[in-house]
């Protein structure tokens, strides 16, 4: 019997576009064998059009059936945690995220199942995709050009050094990743400082190996009512982000690696000594951004001595630029 894939697909007042992404999955090339919706307790006819749908393709000629699962959540959890709840409901070997509102390439499924195939040392792979709007017209721009994901980032992970990367910053959009169940044995459950997708990421990087496909397989809807959506990277969105205040960010970040670190160490010898020696000093780089004076003229001190440790080019997401970052930036809440 071959690799087994079911499909997470969470929900969420997301009857506009539903139909869509669900054909999409249920035509493709090679077919899950399971596809599990969890609803995050939608107002919307979503519940019923997945219902619909999922009931025309039950049986289709030429195809074995799929196991449909639909889950009901009588009050929202949250992003994160509907995600959760749909991954554990799903039993196959491989685990292949979707949004509600984007379309897949109707090889997507094969395509990354033959890196899985090939592979038995992945824990987890994602890929590139078209940006288009509401009516599905291209952007003219890939997921990774926003996101600037370089070539020499994915050679970076295509030559086993993803953590590097990843302690830095996410580089995995959920509704492009697949992984394989064993993943779960780490990653679950997920702490509650971390978004889904980041944090699966960031745990095959820590304790597995992860890989990245530079095609783009799936059209990556932006219609202005994202859950989750990208950030356009122009100049002006970098300069505002760089002068906001101080504060959620910091105590966000600085929270995510300390629950990093702790996971890491609750698996004992399973974690190579330099990865959770890594994530260590990530959390107390973080928690020091995080603890740096309302004054600018006494951050400088704290500031230049996490410079000569060299965290700033290992673990901040502009390397040194984000020590102007933390000097300037207004004090927040």
């Amino acid at each position: 019997m071959g690799t087994s894939v079911s499909v997470a697909l969470c929900t969420f007042n997301g009857a506009r576009f539903l139909e869509d992404q669900l054909r999409s999955i249920l035509e493709q090339t090679t077919r899950p064998q399971q596809i599990v919706i969890s609803d995050d307790a939608s107002t919307d006819s979503t519940v019923a059009l997945a219902e619909a749908v999922l009931a025309r393709y039950s049986v289709t000629a030429g195809h074995a059936p799929i196991d449909s699962v639909l889950l009901r959540n009588t009050s929202p959890l949250g992003v994160a945690r509907n995600f959760e709840n749909a991954i554990l409901a799903t039993t196959g070997d491989l685990v292949a995220l979707s949004d509600q509102d984007d379309v897949w390439r109707p090889d997507r499924l094969a395509r990354v199942l033959k890196e899985f195939d090939s592979r038995a040392d992945l824990d987890l792979v994602f890929s590139n995709a078209r940006l288009v709007d509401g009516f599905g017209s291209s952007l003219d721009r890939t997921l990774f050009d926003v996101l600037e994901i370089g070539e020499s980032d994915r050679q970076r992970i295509h030559d086993a050094d993803a953590l590097s990367l990843f302690i830095k910053r996410n580089l995995a959009t959920g509704a492009t990743t697949m992984f394989r169940r064993r993943l779960l044995a780490t990653a679950v459950p997920f702490p509650s400082s971390w978004v889904h997708d980041e944090w699966l990421a960031i745990m095959a990087a820590a304790t597995g190996r992860l890989d990245v496909i530079d095609e783009a397989l799936i059209d990556y809807r932006q219609h202005g009512s994202n859950v989750i959506g990208v950030d356009y990277p122009t100049l002006r969105r970098k300069v505002q982000r760089a002068l906001e205040p101080r504060g959620d960010r910091n105590k966000r970040l600085s929270g995510q690696f300390e629950q990093f670190a702790e996971r890491l160490e609750s698996l004992g010898a399973a974690v190579p000594s330099e990865v959770l020696a890594l994530a260590r000093a990530k959390a107390t780089f973080e928690t020091e951004r995080e603890r740096l004076p309302t004054a600018r003229l006494r951050r400088l001190a704290p500031i230049l001595a996490a410079n000569r440790r060299g965290w700033y080019a290992m673990f901040a997401s502009q390397g040194r630029l984000d020590m102007v970052r933390d000097l300037l930036q207004p004090h927040g809440r």
